[in-house]
């Protein structure tokens, strides 16, 4: 791409006035809440997880740095205000032993994330929480 020299001033003195002006540009499209993973139910449960809109989908995300001990039944799923929210499985078929590392997880579509502040790593079988990450 070729630019003359007027049009190179013109984006430079563009740039300028939004530096100025202290405008920070946005990705209207994506958009991501992160937290913590904290174990529950004598569970080890640690590491970052963020909940990330990727155009029209909704993904979440473990970080590198996730840990879980391990669980007979355990399914990602959501929450808000400290309880889990029934019908919000994310992930079914999870690793049930030792865990670890980043993985993505495409929420359904059904599921409005806005509404949920927590993740959860869930215990379907024993129907307690495994892990829980408050997300901001």
């Amino acid at each position: 791409m070729n630019l003359s020299r007027r049009q190179f001033a013109g984006l430079t003195l563009s740039a300028a006035a939004v530096s100025m002006l202290g405008i920070q540009p946005t990705l209207a499209a994506d958009s991501t809440r992160q937290g913590a993973f904290t174990g529950r139910s004598n569970h080890i449960t640690t590491g970052a997880v963020s909940v990330v809109k990727k155009g029209d989908k909704t993904v979440v995300v473990l970080g590198k740095d996730f840990s879980f001990d391990g669980a007979p039944d355990p399914k990602l799923a959501f929450g808000t205000n400290g309880k889990y929210v029934k019908g919000t499985f994310i992930q079914k078929n999870l690793p049930k032993k030792n865990w670890t590392g980043a993985s993505e997880h495409v929420v359904p579509a059904g599921i409005d994330t806005s509404k949920f502040d927590e993740v959860y790593l869930w215990c379907e079988q024993f129907n307690v929480p495994l892990g829980v990450a408050k997300i901001k």
